[in-house]
Order: structure tokens, then sequence, then C-alpha cells
């Protein structure tokens, strides 16, 4: 009796893909005593690069205004190679969707609250992100845009 392969779901590495700060209305505007709008953007982009191994990118776009002044703007593409064998085909685009997300996010959060703070701003501390329900949210529009009626 021969056993199938168990799953397996490893990180191979964690890296920074792509990082950049803007702060295009220094000097001036560390002299501002408001509270400026904080704007995120996430996204997640995911390729096989071999059989079974996924390079994941998690993109955080930040961006710092006041009134109609961009005070700073901090785009963080942190990004991992991951391990995925074994795995049922349904179950890959949640793993690369929520798992890898999940995973990534940290360095991320600590990437940008460390470039705000390196630019001369307090530090931006995000919130935690619920990756399973902006997965639900892009399988929902998928469906949408393909015509389908959700069950």
């Amino acid at each position: 009796m021969s056993q199938s392969p168990q799953p397996t779901f490893g990180i191979e590495r964690i890296y920074v893909k792509d990082l950049s700060v803007e702060v295009p209305n220094a000097p001036e505007v560390f002299s501002e005593r408001e509270t400026p709008q904080v704007d995120v953007n996430i996204t997640n982009a995911t390729r096989e690069v071999q059989a079974g191994v996924f390079d994941v990118v998690l993109t955080l776009t930040i961006t710092a205004k006041l009134k109609d002044r961009t005070m700073f703007l901090v785009e963080v593409a942190q990004a991992g190679v991951f391990q995925i064998r074994n795995v049922p085909p349904q179950d890959v685009g949640p793993l690369l969707g929520i798992a890898c997300p999940n995973v990534l996010f940290p360095y991320a959060r600590e990437t940008v609250s460390t470039l705000t703070t390196r630019a001369g701003f307090p530090p931006v501390v995000l919130a935690p992100v619920s990756f399973e329900a902006l997965y639900q949210q892009q399988m929902q529009q998928q469906l949408q845009q393909q015509g389908a009626k959700p069950n």
C-alpha cells in the first residue's frame, strides 16, 4: 500500500522586492501640526516560478496628505518564495491569497514603520489586515467579472 506524499507548505525566502519613500514637500511639511489623512492600499500578486514554488509579493502603498499636499508616500513590496507541494488544487489559491500574505505582512508593517520614522515623521503602525476577507472579496469580484452568480 503506497501512501500519497504529505502536503508541504514552506517558506524558502522572505525579501524586500521594492522599496520607496517620497517626501515631495519637504522641508515645509515638517512645520505642519495637523494630523494628515493616511490612506493604505494593499495588493497581492503571485506567480509560479517552478513546479510547486511560488513568488508572492505583498505591496503596501501608504500616502499621507494634508489638504491637497502630499506629506509622504511610502511603498513596500515585501515578497516571499514559498514551497507548496502535494496540496489539492482548490487549496492552493487560499494558501497564496491568505496564508502567504499573513506571513509577509508583519515584515512589511515593520518596514513601513521604520521608513516613515526615517523620513522624519512619527511611525505609521498599520492595523492588522484580514487577508481572508480580502481574498473572499477578490473571489467575488472575479465571479462578477465572469458574469457568474455566486451560490
